[in-house]
C-alpha cells in the first residue's frame, strides 16, 4: 500500500488509521469490510442499512485447486457500519458474468435474483444483494455504492446531470434512474464504456434520484476516491446555500423554546401513537433536530413535502409523504379528547391518499395494501414524530427523513427539487422482491410494538421484571430513586439488548412531578407507554410497639401512595392512546396473610391489593387489564433484605439471617426458593397475550401457601 497522507475534509470525516490498515495488509477482504465500517460510521455518507460496498480477489477455487475471481458483497439486508464478513455474499465472477447469458430481459429481470444464488462461492454466504450486478458488472476491484445528502440533491436537481458534468468534468459519469437490479448493472457498464470510447476514465458515476458510485484500485483509494467526491457535492452546495434566496423560502414561523417542544411533544405523542398503531401497535420517536426545524418551521414545506422523497431508501422507510399537522406550536394539548377530534380528519385524509395512491399504482400482482398510517409526522414549531414497528425501525425512520430534508435543501439550491413519480415509488415500496424479503423476517417478538414502565427497574425484581419483557420484545423504561443505579442498569441493557430497547430516567415514586416526568420521558422516548409495572417498595418489619410514625408514612407513600401515583399517571397516558393496556401490581403474601411484627407493611400490601380490585373494576371500559402477583420471600438480589428487614423476619420466626432462605423454601408447598426471574415470568404471563381477557386477578408467586390462597 502507498503512503497515506492525512486528508482534510469539511464536510465528511477522514476516518482512515494507516496502523490500523496497515495490521489488515494482505488480506483484501478484510480491508474492504474495513473501509465499509468507515464509510458506515458517518451519516452524511449513508443511512442505516443503505448502499453497498464489494471487492475483487483472487482465490483458490475449492474444487478444482485453481485461481479464480471472486466478489465479497454486502449481503441482503446487511448495514456496511456494522458489516463482517458473515454478512457478506462471496460469488464466482466468471459464473455471474454468465448470466448476461440467459438474461431475459428487463420486464423479468428478477427471475435473476434466484441465479445468484448458483454463483456463490462460499457456502456461508448471506443472500446476495439486489445490488450485486451493480458491482459485479463494473470491472473495478473495490467499490463503494452509498447515499449520501450532498449527492442525491445534485442526482435529485431538476439538472442534476447538467451540474454533474460541469462540476467533474466530465470524469463522474449519469445514469438516469432506474430501479435496482440486472438491467441497471449493464447501464453502469455501459456508460463506462461509453465514456472510454470518448476518451474519458470515469472516478464514479451518479445515479438519477438514487446515489453514487466510486470505485478504486485499492481499499485506500476508494475510500479516499469516495470521500473527495462527497466533498466535492458537498462544497458545492454549500456555496449555493442562500446565494439566490433563503433556504427553503427562508422561514415563516419560530420554533418553541427548547424545553416546551419537549412539553408539547410528550403530551401529544401518545395521541399520535394512538392513531398510528390503528392496525398494530407502533412505536414512537420525537426529535426537534435544528435540520428538521429548519424545514417544518419554512416557506416551502407545504411545496416540498407532499412532493415525496427520491432515494428508494428514504420512502421505503418513511413512506411517499408525511403527514404535516395543521396544529399551532403552542395549542392547549391538555384536553386529549379535544385534540383526537381535532386530528382524526387529517389522518383519515391521509389513509384515503394513500389507498388512492396504492389503488392507482398498484399491478395485479402486488401485495396486499400495508398499513396506510403515515410513518413520518411533522409537528411545525416543535419536531418530527415517526412511527414505526420497533425503536429501531423508527429511529432509522426519523433519520431517513432527516437525510431527505437535506436532499430538498441542497436540490432547491442549484436547481429545484425533483421527486420519484408515484407509480416509481410504488414499484419500489410494493416490489415483490422486497415483499419476499419481508415475508422472511423473523416473526415478531409477543411484546414488539408496547412499551413498560416498571418502578424500581434499577435492580432486583423490577430489574429482571424489565429484562424479560424485553426479552420479549418491549421496550423498556428503566427507573429508579437513585440515579446511579439506574444509569448501570441502562449500560448492562445497551450491552444485552443494544442501544433501542431501553430508556432511563430518574424516579420518585412519592412525588407526583417526578412520576409525570417519567411518564413524559416514555412519551419522548417510545411514544407512550401500555404496560406499567407498579413495583418499587421498602419493607419494615417491627413490633407495633417499635413501628414508629416516620415507618408508617414511607411505608404507604412508596407502596400505597406510589401505586396510586404511577396507576394515575399512567392511565391518563393509555387514555391517550385509546388501545388499553396493562397495570400489574407487584403486591405480597402479606397482603392476604396475617403474620408477626407487620402491621405497617402487611396492612400497606393490602391497601395495595384492594387498589388493584377498584381499578379493574373501574378501567375495563378503557380496554385496561388491572392484575397483582403476591410474591414471597424473593431474597435473591432484592433490596428487600435491606435495611433490617430480613434481621425483623428471622427475630419474628426465631431464627438467624443465615437460615432465612431455608426456611421460607421448607414452608412452601413446592419446597422452592423464589427468584426475581418467578416473578419477572409471571409479569410476562400476564401481559404475553395468552391472558388478555383477564382482569382483577391475584396471581401467587410464592412456593405455594395455603394462607394466602385467594379463595
Amino acid at each position: 500500500m502507498s503512503k497515506i497522507t492525512t486528508q482534510t475534509y469539511q464536510h465528511v470525516s477522514y476516518l482512515w488509521d494507516e496502523a490500523k490498515a496497515a495490521s489488515l495488509a494482505g488480506d483484501e477482504v478484510a480491508l474492504f469490510l474495513y473501509r465499509s465500517n468507515l464509510l458506515g460510521a458517518d451519516l452524511r455518507l449513508t443511512n442505516y442499512g443503505g448502499g453497498n460496498t464489494s471487492v475483487k480477489i483472487t482465490d483458490q477455487d475449492p474444487l478444482s485447486g485453481k485461481p479464480v475471481e471472486v466478489m465479497w458483497i454486502k449481503g441482503s439486508g446487511g448495514d456496511i457500519g456494522t458489516l463482517k464478513k458473515s454478512g457478506c455474499a462471496a460469488l464466482y465472477m466468471d459464473r455471474f458474468l454468465s448470466l448476461e447469458n440467459v438474461y431475459p430481459g428487463l420486464e423479468r429481470e428478477d427471475e435473476m435474483v434466484e441465479l445468484f444464488n448458483h454463483c456463490i462461492f462460499d457456502l456461508n454466504s448471506k443472500a446476495p444483494s439486489i445490488d450485486t450486478p451493480l458491482h459485479g458488472f463494473l470491472p473495478f476491484k473495490h467499490i463503494d455504492h452509498l447515499h449520501p445528502d450532498a449527492a442525491i440533491a445534485i442526482a435529485a436537481a431538476k439538472e442534476g446531470k447538467k451540474i454533474t458534468e460541469t462540476l467533474f468534468n466530465g470524469e463522474i459519469g449519469w445514469v438516469e434512474w432506474q430501479r435496482p437490479g440486472f438491467d441497471l448493472g449493464l447501464k453502469l457498464r455501459d456508460c463506462l464504456h461509453e465514456a472510454a470510447g470518448r476518451g474519458i476514465q470515469l472516478k464514479g458515476i451518479m445515479l438519477g434520484s438514487h446515489g453514487l458510485f466510486t470505485w478504486g484500485d485499492t481499499a485506500y483509494e476508494s475510500y479516499v476516491n469516495t470521500l473527495d467526491v462527497i466533498e466535492k457535492c458537498a462544497q458545492y452546495l454549500a456555496d449555493h446555500y442562500g446565494k439566490t434566496r433563503p433556504v427553503f423560502g427562508g422561514p415563516i414561523r419560530e420554533s418553541l423554546p427548547a424545553e416546551k417542544r419537549k412539553v408539547q411533544a410528550a403530551a401529544l405523542a401518545p395521541i399520535l401513537r394512538g392513531f398510528c398503531s390503528a392496525f398494530r401497535p407502533m412505536i414512537g420517536h420525537f426529535t426537534d433536530d435544528e435540520r428538521v426545524l429548519e424545514f417544518i418551521n419554512s416557506a416551502d414545506l407545504g411545496k416540498l413535502a407532499p412532493m415525496g422523497t427520491s432515494c428508494p431508501d428514504h420512502f421505503l422507510r418513511t413512506k411517499i409523504a408525511p403527514l404535516v399537522l395543521d396544529l399551532p406550536a403552542e395549542q392547549d394539548l391538555s384536553d386529549a379528547n379535544a385534540i383526537k377530534a381535532q386530528l382524526a380528519p387529517a389522518f383519515e385524509a391521509y389513509r384515503q391518499q394513500y389507498a388512492a395512491y396504492y389503488d392507482k399504482c398498484k399491478h395485479p400482482n402486488s401485495p396486499a395494501m400495508r398499513d396506510p398510517n403515515p410513518v413520518v409526522i411533522l409537528y411545525p414549531g416543535v419536531g418530527m414524530f415517526t412511527f414505526s414497528k420497533d425503536k429501531q425501525t423508527t429511529r432509522v425512520a426519523a433519520e431517513f427523513y432527516t437525510n431527505a430534508i437535506n436532499v430538498m435543501k441542497g436540490a432547491e439550491a442549484i436547481s429545484s427539487y425533483t421527486a420519484l413519480p408515484h407509480q416509481e415509488a410504488f414499484n419500489i415500496e410494493y416490489w415483490l422482491l422486497e415483499e419476499a424479503k419481508l415475508q422472511r423476517m423473523p416473526k415478531p417478538k409477543p411484546l414488539t410494538g408496547r412499551v413498560a414502565l416498571i418502578s424500581g427497574s434499577g435492580g432486583g425484581i423490577g430489574k429482571a421484571i424489565a429484562k424479560k419483557l424485553a426479552e420479549e420484545g418491549a421496550c423498556v423504561v428503566l427507573n429508579d430513586l437513585d440515579a446511579g443505579r439506574v444509569a448501570e442498569a441502562q449500560q448492562e441493557f445497551e450491552q444485552t439488548f443494544g442501544r433501542d430497547t431501553a430508556s432511563q430516567v430518574q424516579m420518585d415514586v412519592t412525588n407526583a412531578a417526578s412520576v409525570q416526568a417519567a411518564m413524559d420521558a416514555a412519551a419522548l422516548a417510545f411514544g407512550g407507554v401500555d404496560i406499567l409495572v407498579s413495583n418499587a417498595g421498602i419493607s419494615i418489619s417491627k413490633p407495633l410497639q417499635d413501628h414508629s410514625l416516620e415507618d408508617w408514612d414511607r411505608l404507604y407513600d412508596i407502596l400505597v401512595k406510589g401505586q396510586f401515583l404511577l396507576s394515575q399517571a399512567g392511565v391518563a397516558v393509555m387514555r391517550k392512546q385509546g388501545f388499553g393496556g396493562d397495570l400489574i401490581n407487584i403486591v405480597s403474601k402479606n397482603a392476604l396473610v396475617a403474620g408477626p411484627n407487620n402491621a405497617g407493611y402487611g396492612s400497606a400490601k393490602a391497601a395495595q391489593g384492594h387498589l388493584n380490585r377498584l381499578l379493574a373494576a373501574e378501567l375495563g371500559v378503557d380496554k385496561i387489564r388491572v392484575n397483582a402477583i403476591n410474591p414471597d420471600a424473593v431474597i435473591a438480589n432484592s433490596n428487600i433484605w435491606a435495611g433490617g428487614w430480613a434481621e425483623g423476619r428471622a427475630k419474628a420466626y426465631g431464627i438467624t439471617v443465615e437460615e432465612l432462605p431455608a426456611y421460607y423454601a421448607k414452608r412452601t408447598l413446592l419446597n422452592e426458593v423464589i427468584l426475581p426471574e418467578d416473578i419477572a415470568n409471571a409479569c410476562f404471563a400476564l401481559v404475553g397475550g395468552l391472558l388478555s381477557k383477564s382482569t382483577g386477578n391475584m396471581l401467587n408467586v410464592d412456593g405455594g401457601i395455603a394462607m394466602s390462597f385467594v379463595r
